[in-house]
């Protein structure tokens, strides 16, 4: 089955409302991540609990030890385990991404994706994200750099849908566009 971003966004606010209860929000955060990076790895894992013969109970059994081997809290444990007696372990990243964005949201955070020509050193990029935060009304900004070779210079960011395009690529298109239009 195709994960759905309506289902991981349900069950992270599920997640989510219940870490808030516990104030649990950063921990759960960390352990959703381990969580995922442990799925991520193993793909034979991910096979398993898309098996529809496997009952859902030995899924719950073996979502619990999994749980219990990446040490994570209780509520991490429970979670991961509903998840996989409910045949939703598909939707894992999408649920873990969901809650990546409430937890930014209610912490005032924003994360940016940015392809750069060439690397960006440190100064760059605190300076990309000081000009992104301001931009933005203030709110922290958490740079996601990658390097990429096709383009010509300058950087590329996106911060969920607004996107910012300062590179070269960009600003010929632009220039050949006004040029073209008269």
């Amino acid at each position: 089955m195709k994960a759905s971003p309506a289902v991981g966004r349900s069950y992270a606010k599920a997640l989510f409302g219940l870490a808030l209860e516990r104030n649990q929000v950063d921990v759960i955060a960390r352990e959703l991540d381990a969580i995922a990076e442990e799925f991520a790895r193993a793909p034979a894992l991910r096979a398993f609990f898309a098996r529809p013969w496997v009952t859902s109970s030995a899924k719950r059994g073996v979502a619990a030890e999994i749980a219990t081997r990446l040490q994570v809290s209780t509520l991490a444990r429970d979670f991961l385990a509903l998840v996989a007696a409910k045949g939703r372990a598909d939707h894992l990243e999408a649920i873990v991404a969901a809650y990546r964005e409430l937890h930014d949201e209610a912490a005032g955070r924003v994360r940016a994706r940015v392809r750069s020509s060439v690397p960006l050193s440190e100064a760059e990029r605190a300076a990309l994200a000081g000009r992104l935060s301001r931009a933005l009304g203030g709110k922290h900004v958490v740079l996601e750099a990658v390097a990429d070779r096709a383009l010509l210079g300058g950087f590329v960011a996106e911060v969920g849908s607004l996107l910012v395009d300062g590179s070269l690529d960009g600003q010929l298109a632009r220039l050949h566009q006004r040029l073209a239009q008269g």
